[in-house]
């Protein structure tokens, strides 16, 4: 018997349909000499620090460095302390179990780091012994799935991809369990965690801004003018560009007096734009995000819920292109498209026979190849996975596409000795821009027609104005521009020799970097503002805390992303990894706990119940430490932030002030006042009859 492991039900059970294995069971499915079961993505993990056998946070066990480290299983919190996850408990024996009655196992996690992680733990935590081979696809087709039973690689062959996601589990463990409690231990009120690459984030996005918050924006003036000439309107816009309104006010009158604006020079050159690659999947958040608005968590599950219907292939890669022996597969997926009618436009305007093979590289396939749709096409979707389907769709529609040309001109004019500039650009071949019929980029003025024009000709003025302008700060941060950040973090370092060993690597990888964001958002360290990402007042104070500090270099995070991919690809040393990690760890621990925490005007309140104890104020509650007591008071109430002056009222006079606009149960709202009663616990009291309503924790 043989077992294969898949990372989750659906997936076995779609590889089962194709081996035969169609008797169910608890946990796994079996026939034709097969045993077919999945893992419920990570079922083991890394052990916590309690696992070692040290609880709270403790600055004489810092820095904590396990050797060696303790896998251990999934675990789900429980009142005030973590247990094992009981569903994991049971398909790890049924997975155990099923190991012990094969003669060898195939591996079909997730073709990738992650996937080959949760699968190794898995065999290491089971001490499992048991030679096993490598199902890699990128696509769930019944086509590709044979192809890859077809084609097994030998389990051995991934011992750099192993080595490389574990580095990295490590890794992020030894920098986020020491850094957030050492910051925190330095804090002394309230937890602040810290990340390998979540801290580093959160740099970028304080960065830009205070970058956009402390820019003096500085006002300027410019003239238009308006042409005609052969029956074709055109601007022009002067060089110029005056610090005050009164001088181009005074130009604008002189030129009105009769100048006569005379061209200078013509330039017209011929520009070839390359069509776009496939998508990766930072590529397709970021157009999702500037499309639809969608996060990149929200992109990357509808990319999952299509790989696993069959619609497209694997979407967690970082490649834009494919090898050589699929291209002649293109044409076949181009047909399928031919029954989708979003797609019927498009697809008239492709170039049978003389497809662009620009996609094709075999070098520059990392992993998995670019994002493609596959022959199974979807006749029912729900509109965001129609939405996303089609964006791929068509940028595989555009890939194959021939380059469009464009030509550029660029006149110059005097007038009055002043330099006046117009720019036409004319489409010669539309190329693959006329797949979606859009001729600029986003954020680029419309380009306008010219008519014929020559050195020395003189032009009529239809209209002149003077255009008040203004410098512009640096844009805030959307998920996409954030995403571009991560994706291109090396090309920012300001040492010249560390950016150019560093220009092609970000931080984090296309797999992790939307789960950072969401990391970010959960620790409320972020939020929206409309579509930009702002730090909130907590993600501003530990900016300012670290920005300075190791732990919030970019540089040194891309360096770890670069020795990962090393590692993975068999250049560089796993151990030796490890040892610098653990070093680092060390390093930025002193370094956090020796940091100063500047006070945040907090009050210090003493427990209304146990009259002993200081409260621990944070975001979201404020809380007794003292776990007997366990008093405990919510920032929010019935959707209304409670302020810390309120709070001070109702623990130190033991009633808040009249709190406006809360909404009941029932949707509506209502004003009260929140009291303690004699036993701590909070009620609210209303104004007119006094009378108490309810709990207000």
């Amino acid at each position: 018997m043989k077992t294969i492991i898949a990372e989750k039900p659906s997936v076995a059970r779609e590889i089962a349909g194709l081996v035969g294995a169609s008797d169910k069971k608890d946990g796994y499915l079996t026939g034709s000499g097969y045993f077919v079961t999945w893992a419920f993505g990570h079922l083991i993990g890394l052990g916590m620090p309690e696992d070692y056998g040290i609880s709270g946070f403790d600055k004489a066990s810092l820095p904590i460095l396990p050797n060696p480290f303790l896998l251990t299983v999934r675990k789900v919190k429980k009142d005030k302390g973590y247990t094992a996850d009981t569903g994991a408990l049971k398909q790890l024996k049924v997975i155990e179990q099923l190991f012990k009655l094969s003669n060898s196992i195939i591996v079909a996690t997730d073709a990738g780091r992650e996937g080959e992680l949760i699968f190794r733990y898995i065999y290491e935590y089971l001490k499992c012994s048991k030679p096993f081979e490598r199902l890699w696809i990128s696509s769930l087709t019944e086509k590709a799935i044979k192809q890859g039973f077809d084609n097994l690689k030998d389990g051995a062959a991934f011992a750099g991809l192993y080595q490389a996601a574990q580095g990295r589990s490590r890794a992020d463990w030894l920098v986020g369990i020491n850094a957030t409690q050492a910051l925190s231990i330095a804090a002394g009120n309230g937890i602040y965690s810290l990340g390998r690459v979540q801290t580093p984030t959160l740099a970028l996005i304080c960065k830009r801004y205070l970058d956009n918050k402390n820019f003096t924006v500085k006002k300027y003036w410019q003239i238009q003018l308006s042409h005609n000439k052969a029956q074709v309107d055109f601007k022009s816009i002067s060089a110029t560009k005056w610090d005050e309104k009164q001088l181009a006010d005074d130009t604008l009158k002189a030129i009105q007096r009769g100048a006569t604006p005379t061209v200078s020079s013509v330039e017209t050159k011929s520009v070839t734009e390359q069509p776009p690659l496939l998508f990766d999947l930072t590529g397709l958040q970021k157009e999702a995000n500037k499309r639809l608005k969608l996060s990149a968590e929200a992109t990357l599950n509808i990319a999952q819920s299509l790989y696993e219907k069959k619609f497209i292939t694997y979407p967690r890669t970082g490649s834009k292109y494919i090898p050589e022996d699929m291209w002649a597969e293109i044409p076949t997926l181009v047909r399928a498209l031919q029954n989708r009618e979003d797609c019927k436009q498009a697809l008239t305007k492709i170039k049978w026979g003389r497809f662009n093979k620009r996609i094709v590289n075999d070098l520059r396939v990392t992993d998995h190849h670019g994002l493609l749709i596959t022959d199974k096409v979807p006749s029912v979707l729900n509109a965001d996975e129609n939405k996303i389907y089609n964006m791929i769709a068509l940028r595989l529609l555009e890939a194959i596409s021939q380059a469009c040309v464009k030509e550029i001109t660029d006149v110059s004019l005097q007038v009055l000795h002043y330099d006046f500039t117009a720019k036409g650009c004319k489409i010669q071949e539309a190329g693959w821009r006329s797949i979606k019929g859009s001729f600029t980029d986003d954020g680029e003025d419309p380009v306008q027609e010219l008519p014929e024009l020559h050195k020395g000709d003189e032009l009529a003025i239809k209209e002149a104005a003077v255009l008040e302008k203004q410098t512009k700060p640096p844009v805030l941060y959307t998920e996409a521009g954030l995403l571009s950040a991560m994706e291109t973090a090396g090309k920012e370092i300001e040492n010249e020799e560390e950016r150019k060993a560093l220009k092609n690597i970000g931080i984090g990888t296309p797999a992790t970097r939307a789960a950072i964001i969401e990391t970010l958002f959960t620790r409320n360290y972020i939020e929206r503002d409309k579509r930009s990402l702002i730090p909130t007042e907590k993600g501003l104070q530990v900016y300012g805390l670290v920005k300075d500090r190791k732990i919030a270099d970019v540089a040194m995070t891309a360096e770890w992303e670069l020795a990962l991919q090393k590692i993975e690809n068999n250049e560089a040393d796993a151990g030796t990894f490890q040892k610098e990690m653990e070093a680092y760890a060390k390093s930025i621990t002193d370094e956090l706990l020796q940091t100063s925490i500047a006070s945040t005007n907090q009050p210090k309140l003493t427990c209304p119940k146990c009259k002993s104890q200081q409260l621990i104020i944070r975001d979201k509650i404020v809380k007794c430490p003292d776990e007997a007591c366990n008093w405990v008071q919510f920032r929010t109430v019935c959707g209304v932030q409670i302020s810390i002056e309120n709070i001070t009222s109702l623990v130190n006079k033991g009633k808040t002030s009249l709190i406006k606009g809360m909404t009941s149960k029932a949707g509506k709202k209502f004003d009260a006042y929140i009291v303690l009663k004699e036993n701590a616990e909070s009620s609210f009291e209303f104004e007119k009859n006094k009378s108490t309503k309810r709990n207000g924790k």
